[in-house]
């Protein structure tokens, strides 16, 4: 019964893809794809159910499935990437390690395959590509294995205080191996001081690890002038590239980089899969995470998961393809967005510079508004407030507390993601339901009401009962 499912999902997949791709059409698809699936699935927890009048889960009610604008956290798989994938996992299912029959031989031609797409996007051999589970892994491999290889002679690292947290924890991590870390202040803007990086390396500096499009806010950081300075100083460059993977243009050897993590379910790809991008020329070494078959040139030992490598390839394809019309449509939509919810509303602010984003992420913070209370209130819209990593937190955001952004308006920021398949009528919907809580929310304001009479709050010595 599975396979005929599996067979005429398969069969539909082929239909679909071989009409003009229309991504509302996707969409549908998608939409239709997982309502079988929940049928099929295992019956959902007491807490959680379905019914003519709306969704229940986590004890929230909604009219129906929200509208996704959380690209950051994850995107939706492109459906000609699952049918890229689906061969592999139905009759192509051999061991890419497997040498003495067919089934291995085509499942290691797949990989390398997906090698090769890989390393194209980024401009890079498919000799560097190693694959991994993801960005964190990556990340991991990079930070610690560095400096455990180079520990000798290298102790110092050099990061930024908006990384991602992967690699904030990876360097308290050497922090307690007795390594010593710089973590290098970014402006209001987001942006790394050029100065105050080539002041913060020392003789003795590994590694210097600074995220190319930041996953809260955006921010795009000046990658080849950073490059720059580290070949000037001869210290190894990493940078965590899941957010800048197929949204912007990717070179390593204009970027000076010698290690890139990379990400499949940020670009349309599945979950579960990564890369990371070790230069061969001059050569980078590092000390494996994990043991074992020494696969991946015993860098990441495990069997390489094919359909997932599959997937990721044809998605770094894909994007490579569609990066310029994917980039001027998502600022259209942006741009919309802002504009329409600055036309309707004051005390709007966005977080982190407007000129060097990646035109998809669009953090808003709103004054006068408590922040759990807004984004409580958009449950037609899944939205978040940072990172996914961090999201069960109530604490304000690490990135934004870096950027000098107030504790208040920390609490009030919103990430919306924009993304392939998000349509002009979902972000008009979602600026009407933002615009409508945002009014709601501060017409039982205090705050807001003394800002409309001219008090200025911070004048206001608040006094303790």
């Amino acid at each position: 019964m599975a396979s005929k499912l599996l067979a005429s999902a398969s069969s539909t997949l082929r239909k679909t893809l071989s009409t003009k791709p229309n991504p509302q059409h996707f969409l549908c698809r998608l939409s239709s794809s997982s309502s079988a699936a929940a049928v099929a699935a295992d019956p959902s927890p007491a807490d959680s159910y379905e019914d003519a009048n709306g969704i229940t889960m986590k004890g929230v009610r909604i009219s129906g499935r929200p509208l996704y604008l959380d690209m950051q956290a994850t995107s939706p798989v492109d459906p000609r990437v699952l049918d890229a994938m689906l061969p592999y996992y139905l009759s192509r299912y051999g061991n890419p390690h497997s040498r003495t029959h067919l089934y291995g031989w085509e499942s290691e031609n797949a990989v390398e395959t997906a090698r090769s797409q890989i390393a194209a996007i980024i401009k890079a051999s498919p000799k560097e590509i190693v694959f991994t589970s993801g960005a964190t892994e990556s990340n991991n491999i990079s930070v610690k294995g560095v400096m455990h290889f180079y520990k000798d002679k290298k102790r110092h690292v050099i990061t930024t205080q908006t990384e991602h947290k992967c690699v904030l924890d990876s360097c308290r991590h050497l922090q307690q191996e007795g390594f010593d870390v710089t973590y290098l202040p970014v402006g209001s803007d987001g942006i790394i001081d050029l100065h105050a990086l080539r002041s913060a390396i020392r003789p003795d500096t590994g590694l210097v690890s600074v995220m190319a499009v930041n996953n809260e806010i955006g921010v795009i950081q000046p990658m080849e002038e950073i490059g720059s300075i580290c070949k000037e100083f001869n210290v190894p460059f990493h940078t965590d590239a899941a957010q800048a993977l197929g949204k912007i243009p990717i070179d390593v050897e204009k970027w000076n980089v010698s290690l890139m993590s990379l990400s499949g379910h940020k670009i349309y790809g599945p979950k579960g899969v990564g890369a990371l991008y070790m230069r061969r020329r001059p050569r980078i070494r590092v000390e494996p995470q994990m043991n074992g078959g020494g696969q991946e040139r015993g860098i990441r030992s495990g069997t390489v998961p094919t359909p997932l490598v599959v997937g990721f390839g044809a998605a770094c394809e894909l994007a490579m393809r569609e990066m310029e019309y994917d980039e001027k449509r998502i600022r259209a939509l942006q741009e919309r967005m802002l504009n329409r919810i600055r036309e309707k509303l004051d005390g709007v602010v966005v977080n982190g510079s407007e000129e060097r984003r990646y035109v998809g992420n669009l953090n808003l913070s709103f004054a006068y508004v408590e922040g759990e209370s807004l984004l409580m209130g958009l449950k037609e819209v899944a939205v978040s407030s940072g990172s996914a990593c961090t999201s069960a937190s109530l604490e304000p955001s690490y990135v934004l507390r870096a950027l000098g952004v107030d504790e208040d308006m920390a609490h009030t920021s919103i990430r919306f993601g924009i993304g392939r398949f998000t349509t002009e009528a979902e972000i008009d919907k979602a600026v009407e339901l933002t615009v409508e809580r945002v009014e709601k929310l501060r017409e039982m304001s205090p705050l807001y009401e003394m800002v409309k009479e001219g008090i200025n709050i911070k004048d206001i010595q608040w006094a303790q009962h």
